[in-house]
């Protein structure tokens, strides 16, 4: 039996490839885009980044859209027969995929070849498999993702008042010892006596 260890190998690295790309913070700031408004697995925006780690963010999203640019022939597919009927959705969301797939594919070329200059986001959603029920739109392609790094924020120390010491109140001491000493003298006399008259 013959086995294609390059394919595997080929096949393991790009998926190793993109393990990082879903759990990476977006590079983006919100550009107007009502339809959609991206944000991380976590909830949250994060747009003022180091100008590394937009660089970096921008290579993993070109080399996700290279890859992943084939998820937009079913998702279109699927759309466009949502939104029509079976016919017209597997004709035309085929068409309307395989072009959205050059498009994310020169996306993805152009964003690996500018990833040293920290751009937003060309095509949104950003993933191909993000938001399936959202069109492909295309933004435009220049645009300088120009957010500073967050500074972050210094918090005062609180000045620390001074807490009033609790002390219980004590309690009176009773001198009983000339009672008890007195009661077991007279027991011990008493059993002395029994002891000593038999």
């Amino acid at each position: 039996m013959t086995t294609y260890h390059r394919f595997f190998a080929v096949l393991l690295f790009a998926g190793s490839l993109t393990i990082p790309v879903s759990h990476a913070d977006p590079i983006y700031s919100n550009s107007g885009m009502s339809a959609y408004t991206p944000t991380t697995q976590f909830g949250g925006s994060s747009p003022n980044q180091s100008y590394g780690r937009k660089t970096g963010n921008k290579a993993l999203n070109a080399i996700a859209n290279l890859g992943g640019s084939v998820f937009e022939v079913p998702k279109n597919i699927i759309n466009t027969t949502n939104n029509s009927n079976i016919f017209y959705g597997i004709t035309g969301g085929l068409a309307k995929g395989l072009i959205n797939t050059v498009g994310r594919m020169s996306v993805g070329i152009t964003d690996l070849v500018t990833a040293p200059i920290p751009t937003k986001p060309i095509a949104y959603p950003v993933y191909a498999w993000e938001n399936t029920k959202l069109d492909t739109t295309y933004g435009n392609i220049f645009e300088l993702d120009l957010s500073e790094k967050a500074e972050p924020p210094v918090a005062e120390a609180p000045v620390p008042t001074p807490s009033p010491v609790v002390v219980a109140p004590r309690l009176p001491v009773v001198d009983n010892s000339g009672q008890y000493n007195q009661q077991t003298n007279k027991k011990i006399d008493t059993l002395f006596k029994r002891q000593m008259m038999k």
